[in-house]
Parts: C-alpha cells; sequence; structure tokens
C-alpha cells in the first residue's frame, strides 16, 4: 500500500493482497497500480521468455499452439499461434442471464490481475496494467451470471472481461451500458492488443467464481452483525432471559463464533436497571425459545464459517489458478488443474447454508413477536393503535408470512452445488466443481437473508416502541434509533417494501457495531 495523493493506492507487483484491499478497489474504488519495480519486471519477464522460447522451439503448450480442451491434439503453426489466442473470447461468448453485479466483477477483474502477477502465466505487464485501467476508470464489463461449471475454470464469463479489454461487447459507465470501445475512447483509453497466450489466460481460472465469494462473504459479514442486534432488540421486546448469554455457557462450549455472538449479545443487552425488571417472571419464561435462547449456538456456526471461508477465498484470490504455468526457475511447461474450483464450491456451498439458519432462525423470532399466545403481552401483530383510531388493522401480519416465504427460499437453495458435477467438453472436462454456480447461490442467500434479516429489524423495533423502555438499554436504544432513521414505527397499515430495501442497504453498506 502506499499514498497517492490523497488517496490509498494498491500496488500489484506479485505479492499477497489481503481480504480488506480486495474490497477496497471492488467497493470503494481505490486505485490500482501496477508496480514498475525491477524486481517485478524481472519475476513478469521470466515466464514470458520461457513461453515464446517454447513456442520458437515447437514445444507443445496446450492452448497456444494446441487446441483448446479435447481439441490439444492438433497443433498450431508459429505464424498462426502469434495472432490466434482472441478467438477463446469469442466463442466463449455464449453467456446467458442478468449481468454479475459491478461489485462483483470488478472483484473478479482485481483477483485475475493478482493471479496473472504471481509471475507463473507467461503475460505481459501490459494485459495486467489494462485491467487497473478498467478498474481505475470505472469501466466495468457486463458479465451474463450463467453459463460456467467451474472448470476449467470461468471461461464463458471471462471472456466477456477479455473481449472487453480488447474494446469488444459492453460495459457498464457512468451510469449506462454502453459498448466498450465507447467507454474506452470516453476514458482515454485503447484496446488493447493480446500477445500469445494472454487470451487463454484471461479465461483459464477460477476469477469469477473467486470475485462474486468476497463480495458474498463480507455481506455475510454484515448480515451476521445484523442478526445480532435483531436477536437482542427481539429479546428485549420479549422481556426474554439475558442469562441466557452468560460467558460461562460458552466457556463450557468454547467455539470462538459462539463466544463472539453471546458476547455481543449480552453487551447490547447491558441496563441500567437489574435485569430482572426488564424480564418476565411467569413460571413458564424460565427458559426462551430455541430461537432466543440459542442464537450464539445458531449464528455461532456462521460467525466460525466465516474465519476459514474468508481465508479460503483470500487464498483461492492470491492463486495462480492459469493453466498451462511455467516454472520461473526452469521454464518448464506444466499443464495442471489449478483452474478448478473445488474450494470454493465447497465454502460458498458452506457458506450458503450457515447463512439460511440465520434466515431461518430470524424467522422463528418474528413468529415469537406477533404471535399473541407467545410474544408475552404484546399485541397480535405488533399492531399499534393510538386513541381515537377506527378500523380493523393487521400490522407485522403479512411480513411475518414474507418473511417466512424467504426463508424457506434461503433453504431451498441450501442443495450443494458442488453435487452436481457434470461431464463436459467430449469427457475432457469430465468432473468439474461448479464453483461458480455455489457463488451465485450463495449471492441469492445472501439477498434474501438480508431481507428477513430486515423485516426481523423492523418488527423487533415495532415490539420495542410498544414496549416503552427501551432508554433502560442504551446500546439498544442507539440501534432502534438507527432503525427509526429509515423506517417509522407502524400506526396505521401501510405498504412496507421500500422500508425493507432501505433496512436491506443499512445492513449492507453501514456498521452495526
Amino acid at each position: 500500500m502506499k499514498k497517492n495523493g490523497r488517496k490509498t493506492a494498491l500496488i500489484i507487483d506479485g505479492s499477497h493482497v489481503s481480504f480488506e484491499d480486495m474490497l477496497a478497489v471492488a467497493k470503494d474504488g481505490m486505485p490500482v497500480v501496477i508496480s514498475k519495480s525491477k524486481e517485478f519486471v524481472k519475476q513478469m519477464g521470466r515466464t514470458q521468455k520461457a513461453l515464446m522460447d517454447g513456442m520458437q522451439k515447437g514445444v507443445a503448450i496446450y492452448g497456444v499452439n494446441t487446441g483448446y480442451g479435447k481439441s490439444c491434439g492438433n497443433r498450431i503453426s508459429m505464424k498462426v499461434a502469434m495472432k490466434n489466442g482472441i478467438n477463446i473470447l469469442r466463442f466463449h461468448g455464449c453467456g446467458t442471464g442478468e449481468p454479475i453485479g459491478i461489485e462483483e466483477t470488478r472483484a473478479a477483474m482485481l483477483t485475475r490481475i493478482i493471479c496473472l502477477a504471481r509471475g507463473y502465466s507467461g503475460v505481459s505487464i501490459g494485459l495486467l496494467k489494462q485491467m487497473a485501467d478498467f478498474l481505475n476508470a470505472g469501466i466495468t464489463p457486463v458479465v451474463p451470471c450463467e453459463g460456467s461449471v467451474g472448470a476449467s475454470g470461468d471461461l464463458t464469463p471471462m471472456s466477456y472481461i477479455g473481449a472487453a479489454l480488447a474494446g469488444e461487447r459492453d460495459v457498464f459507465y457512468e451510469d449506462d451500458i454502453i459498448p466498450a470501445a465507447r467507454a474506452m475512447k470516453k476514458a482515454g483509453l485503447k484496446p488493447y492488443k493480446y500477445q500469445p497466450k494472454e487470451p487463454l489466460s484471461m479465461v483459464n481460472g477460477t476469477t469469477t467464481m473467486a470475485g462474486i465469494a468476497v463480495i458474498a462473504v463480507e455481506r455475510a459479514r454484515r448480515i451476521l452483525d445484523a442478526a445480532i442486534a435483531a436477536t437482542a432488540l427481539s429479546v428485549h421486546a420479549m422481556k426474554g432471559n439475558a442469562h441466557h448469554y452468560h460467558p460461562v455457557i460458552s466457556e463450557a462450549k468454547p467455539f470462538p463464533g459462539q463466544v463472539q455472538v453471546a458476547n455481543q449479545i449480552a453487551r447490547l443487552l447491558l441496563s441500567k436497571v437489574s435485569a430482572r425488571q426488564l424480564e418476565d417472571d411467569a413460571l413458564e419464561t424460565l427458559q426462551d425459545p430455541y430461537s432466543l435462547r440459542c442464537a450464539p449456538q445458531v449464528l455461532g456456526v456462521l460467525a466460525d464459517a466465516l474465519d476459514w471461508i474468508k481465508k479460503w477465498v483470500e487464498t483461492e484470490a492470491n492463486s495462480s489458478n492459469d493453466n498451462p504455468i511455467f516454472d520461473p526457475a526452469t521454464g518448464q511447461v506444466l499443464m495442471g488443474g489449478n483452474f478448478y474450483g473445488g474450494h470454493i464450491a465447497f465454502a460458498m456451498d458452506g457458506l450458503k447454508a450457515a447463512l439460511a439458519s440465520a434466515a431461518d432462525m430470524c424467522d422463528r423470532q418474528v413468529m415469537l413477536l406477533v404471535t399473541p399466545n407467545l410474544n408475552r403481552g404484546l399485541p397480535g401483530d405488533l399492531v399499534r393503535l393510538n386513541g381515537g383510531q377506527e378500523g380493523l388493522y393487521h400490522g407485522f401480519k403479512a411480513m411475518s408470512i414474507a418473511t417466512s416465504a424467504l426463508a424457506a427460499e434461503a433453504l431451498k437453495d441450501t442443495m450443494p452445488a458442488a453435487s452436481f458435477s457434470r461431464s463436459t467438453e467430449s469427457h475432457n472436462q469430465d468432473k468439474v466443481s461448479m464453483g461458480t454456480i455455489a457463488a451465485r447461490d450463495a449471492e441469492r442467500v445472501c439477498t434474501l437473508t438480508e431481507r428477513v434479516v430486515s423485516i426481523h429489524l423492523l418488527a423487533a423495533a415495532q415490539a420495542c416502541d410498544i414496549r416503552q423502555n427501551i432508554q433502560a438499554r442504551p446500546l439498544l436504544n442507539e440501534l432502534l434509533h438507527k432503525i427509526r432513521q429509515v423506517s417509522d414505527p407502524v400506526i396505521e397499515d401501510r405498504p412496507l417494501d421500500e422500508d425493507i430495501e432501505r433496512m436491506c442497504v443499512v445492513i449492507r453498506y453501514t456498521d452495526f457495531f
């Protein structure tokens, strides 16, 4: 990292890039600078020379002087190989579906820069600079989300990024979708002219799935914080027992995530008065329902999962997942399978399961809040009437139906994508990772869970307003104030769809703790 005027820039020099720096580039637009250091230039030039030497000697280099995939038995002359590579970006232009998000695509572009900058791929610094220029200018290729089996990497989606660098296809630029060539002209950039192997190096790897995974992990972390906040508000609204989050309980079962969640809930429940004054003293309330009492055990799974998932995603993003690669020491051509996205697939399948479980827990808490025989004295459906109002009101009745639907859909989407490996490409790609589908699934489950937690926060806030004693817990009072900045209490029935989406924005882009 270095200071670039008032901005902080990420220096790409083949060294490790942190998860936080990836987010800063993808989400916050931190500039990317390709190093000009002699050591880095030499490192990149070493395998580029190995590539050219191999071509001149007639060494079979997959995808450079051979066909692709099952067609690798076909050989190409040196003359043809020097200009044939761009074709892979064209015939893989068969993606379908809605575009991948801009943040996710920016993360993907950065992870490709990181991969190629490790110096195993035989590509030029010019290719890295072209991608960095796109990121810095805010030019984001339009990448259809469907069409990758996750090995031999993200061939089809990455072909759209590769083509855009050369001035083909469409991009997001200045809040519009326009042809890449026009955006580049406006930004003062020129179409990139690919050198041998570079088009293959753009598509043959785990780039798209890694980019989606980077953003999904960050979203999940924020969802976790919001679910903890919603749970603490619900405990207060339900006159729940603060001792369920006593540190000794977690000491007895010391999973770090459980300890973390229990401590955060306990901290939020700190009060100016004795906790017993805020709790229900009926005999049957000795223990709260599982969705409240076991929140540290439920959300702790997500917290612990995020710890290893983040490490796996960071490792994948910092790997050389190209094929073929070159031994920098000897120049030997090495053809392997680093493009296989198995780690991302497993990580994203795990993430979506942990997220959906959190959504299910939050949905159950909403059900407690709205149900008269369960909510310890709150009005049914959290209907809050002022004196003089007439008519029949339904408050959060439909909101509880919505959380049930959203949670059910999230749970449905937990089927492991990796379990659906398919043999394809004439049985050359006979075992594939489905990593990109798993990452897209995780992204979808993030969206569904955000919406469940949004409704949960709104319902818990409504219930706390009804109790009228939130001031006894200062930290919860601050949370309630934050919610009330984007959503007013429900006095008379009104549409709440916009409130839900505003709350989702709060979850996704602000910190609860």
